[in-house]
């Protein structure tokens, strides 16, 4: 999502390793993700190299089974990862690589027009087992919309997603996390918990690589941080670090789902 500057089913079975060698696949895991991180413009899809299935409920790709094993242990509990605003020509595929070198898994919030403008990209979030949400079509202020064209940006956004990804959102993110009870309400009549976040990365306002990582490691249980596949080469060479500082606190990344009464939380992936 981008911010203006006006606003300020697979069951994974932990190895029986000591937790000094559960500490060494981590590392070596993290340590894969930072060279991932240099390709940051010309990688091929990682789901063409690894044959990952697009329905992430019946299979998994060798990376994501690396992950399943690197992140069994989470005595700390789960975190939200999130990236707004995708598909984007020169971030996407690099922040995709550097997740699954990872063994990470993260939600991607899609922009209905970048969806429609880059198909083959959205359709890599998809085969790469990321999650999938809605950010509506034209990124607008939705409170400023009458409640029609609210809809409209909403719902057009998932009848985009599903013809291209064969999947229909469960998540929606109101741009600039802009929202009230009727924009709630429209995405619940979609199908769909609205997600916003406890962190902000501020990548969208020029963040350094350093200043995501010192975001992200105030995240705790059930947090859910806010970041953008927008281009940024910052947010893209943080996702080691990311990882590696989560694993340090015990921490995993989760997935985002709908809880009592439609809040969202952060559970195993």
């Amino acid at each position: 999502m981008r911010r203006t500057r006006r606003h300020p089913a697979r069951r994974h079975v932990p190895l029986r390793h000591p937790r000094g060698a559960r500490r060494q696949v981590r590392a070596a895991l993290v340590a894969v993700a930072a060279a991932a991180t240099l390709a940051f413009t010309a990688a091929p899809s990682p789901a063409a190299s690894t044959g990952a299935s697009p329905d992430d409920s019946t299979g998994a790709s060798a990376g994501e089974q690396r992950g399943g094993r690197a992140w069994a242990n989470c005595p700390n509990g789960y975190v939200g990862l999130t990236y707004d605003d995708g598909p984007h020509q020169t971030s996407t595929t690099a922040l995709l690589n550097a997740l699954r070198a990872g063994g990470a898994k993260a939600t991607f919030f899609i922009w209905g027009q970048h969806a429609d403008q880059y198909p083959d990209l959205l359709r890599s979030v998809h085969a790469a087992g990321m999650w999938i949400g809605n950010h509506t079509y034209t990124h607008p202020h939705l409170p400023q919309l009458s409640e029609s064209a609210a809809y409209q940006e909403i719902a057009n956004t998932q009848s985009t997603i599903q013809r291209i990804t064969g999947q229909t959102p469960t998540l929606f993110r109101p741009p600039y996390g802009e929202t009230n009870a009727q924009i709630k309400a429209t995405a619940a009549r979609l199908g769909m918990a609205e997600v916003l976040w406890s962190v902000d990365s501020r990548d969208w306002n020029g963040a350094t690589t350093q200043q995501i990582v010192a975001a992200a490691a105030t995240l705790r249980a059930g947090g859910i941080i806010l970041m953008h596949d927008g281009g940024y080469r910052a947010t893209v060479d943080a996702v080691p670090q990311i990882l590696s500082g989560l694993a340090a606190r015990g921490l995993c990344p989760g997935r985002i789902v709908a809880g009592a009464g439609g809040t969202p939380v952060v559970t195993a992936p």
